[in-house]
């Protein structure tokens, strides 16, 4: 099976827009072409995965992702690079009252889906986010994660600490590194698939570039 890297979109891949619905607004992250070409050359597969409530908020339609995400992919492929797939949930948090759902983050819906549509080996992948939501989308998928401190990752990296699944004995032996950013986030991973952690786990503050 194909191992992939996930990629949170707002604040990871591309600079962070609140709702953002103008495919001219999207900037993809410094460095992120970059980094996604290391991340390939490693023998991924590319899978964005984004909750995006602004749909179920009425902000926007869901008919305008197809655009943005063009969009991303238009400039990923200035940088000689491509996603292989963009998945997305349209809910609102349920602790808002808005119906439940199996594919928000931190739900593995999203996950589990791109697993049996591309074939992915869950345990044999990574996931990189700036949210809280996109550790526990890590844990619940059995993913290894870093933590970019992109878009809101420095006030998650305060907070993560104080998380109960970052507990040794809740982990599931998840991996958890923090990186710079996400050029810094591919190195920790290549770093990591050349074997220099592989008996080694939780918090760590390595972060090459």
């Amino acid at each position: 099976m194909a191992r992939a890297v996930f990629l949170d979109r707002d604040g990871t891949l591309i600079e962070n827009v609140p709702y953002l619905s103008d495919p001219s607004a999207v900037r993809l992250s410094a460095s992120g072409g970059e980094a996604l070409r290391r991340l390939r050359s490693l023998g991924f597969l590319l899978v964005v995965v984004t909750n995006q409530s602004g749909i179920a908020r009425g902000f926007f339609d869901e008919t305008a992702l197809p655009e943005i995400h063009g969009r991303v992919a238009e400039l990923l492929s200035l940088e000689g690079v491509s996603v292989d797939a963009f998945y997305h949930c349209p809910h609102g948090p349920s602790e808002e009252g808005f119906p439940g759902c199996q594919c928000r983050k931190p739900a593995p819906g999203m996950g589990i889906r791109a697993s049996e549509e591309l074939g992915i080996d869950l345990r044999r992948s990574w996931m990189i986010g700036d949210a809280p939501c996109d550790y526990e989308f890590a844990v619940n998928c059995g993913c290894r994660f870093v933590l970019v401190r992109t878009g809101r990752g420095k006030e998650t990296e305060r907070e993560i600490s104080a998380f109960p699944a970052v507990r040794e004995d809740e982990k599931s032996g998840t991996m958890f590194f923090v990186a710079e950013d996400l050029r810094a986030a591919a190195g920790i991973i290549e770093q990591a698939e050349s074997g220099f952690s592989a008996e080694r786990g939780g918090f760590s503050l390595i972060d090459p570039s």
